[in-house]
């Protein structure tokens, strides 16, 4: 199958996970582009991908890193930025498969998928696992407040130490718990379902102060366009246990894959100099501040 996005659409008319392997690590619908079916022992992934023109790649179905739209079109910030450096590697189709998190790596051992990425945090223990390439965007947590920042908070210390000010956040959210750990009383936080009603209770005066990470929170003001809410640029990422909260998301390939890793990583500098990975990024509530800066994912799994 070599239709590009018609593994989407296909896909799309009965799953619920929209496609790729469930939790049991079942195989994916349209399984005859699975990953590594027929690859001589000789014949690198990177090497297979060129001749046949085509690669199973596989997302974690999550906003703002990879979904599908109403109308069946995969897109998202990890699918752009794999999309632009496969083809830039001379890889003409990319056969996106929506899947769970928890899915993705398994997935990717099996040979399901060839390349995997979305949301993905590159991590020490799951560098035991996998290859990643090098960082695509790092994200850390964000707040926004009224226009002029009235209450002068630029911090969840500053939260925590002026008693009277008011936090939404989101049911079930890390930040939550970063908050609290930071010090902020459990009374003055104000949970909420969603990111609109985060806004909301922030825009009726019921919060002071709105916070989540800062892509999630980007597009969140770019959708609402309310010129009385401003993030907060300068604000310090909290450090919880002693460690930064921002993580740094990269795409993973299998172990051996170093060629490959090799030709992505050139690709992805490439982006990054020119200002492209900045442009890729933006519509999906990325900014400069989330950018990975010259962080490597070998430094990150030490």
């Amino acid at each position: 199958m070599k239709k590009g996005l018609g593994i989407i659409l296909s896909l799309l008319l009965g799953t619920v996970t929209v496609a790729g392997c469930g939790s049991d690590g079942s195989q994916p619908a349209g399984g005859e582009a699975l990953a590594g079916g027929n690859q001589s022992v000789s014949e690198s992934t990177l090497e297979k991908a060129k001749k046949q023109g085509y690669i199973t790649v596989g997302f974690a179905n999550e906003k703002p890193y990879a979904y599908a739209t109403p109308d069946g079109k995969l897109t998202g910030e990890a699918v752009e930025v794999a999309r632009t450096i496969l083809a830039k590697l001379g890889i003409k189709e990319m056969n996106g498969v929506l899947t769970e998190f928890g899915s993705l790596i398994p997935g990717l051992k099996a040979k399901r998928f060839d390349v995997i990425t979305a949301g993905m945090f590159v991590t020490p223990e799951r560098g035991k696992e996998v290859l990643f390439a090098n960082p695509e965007y790092s994200i850390g947590e964000a707040i926004a407040v009224k226009k002029g920042n009235p209450k002068g908070l630029h911090s969840y210390k500053d939260i925590a130490a002026k008693k009277d000010v008011k936090v939404a956040v989101m049911v079930g959210a890390m930040e939550e718990q970063y908050l609290i750990k930071s010090g902020v009383a459990k009374n003055q936080i104000v949970t909420v379902p969603d990111q609109p009603s985060a806004l909301s209770a922030l825009q009726s005066d019921r919060v002071d102060v709105v916070t989540m990470t800062g892509p999630s929170l980007q597009a969140t003001l770019d959708s609402a366009k309310d010129d009385k809410i401003e993030r907060v640029k300068d604000f310090e990422q909290p450090v919880i246990d002693g460690k930064s909260v921002r993580g740094y998301g990269a795409a993973a390939f299998r172990k051996g894959d170093d060629e490959f890793v090799k030709a992505y990583n050139e690709e992805l500098e490439k982006l990054k100099a020119s200002g492209e990975l900045l442009n890729i990024l933006k519509p999906f509530g990325f900014t400069e501040a989330e950018l990975p800066g010259k962080m490597t994912s070998a430094e990150l799994t030490k």
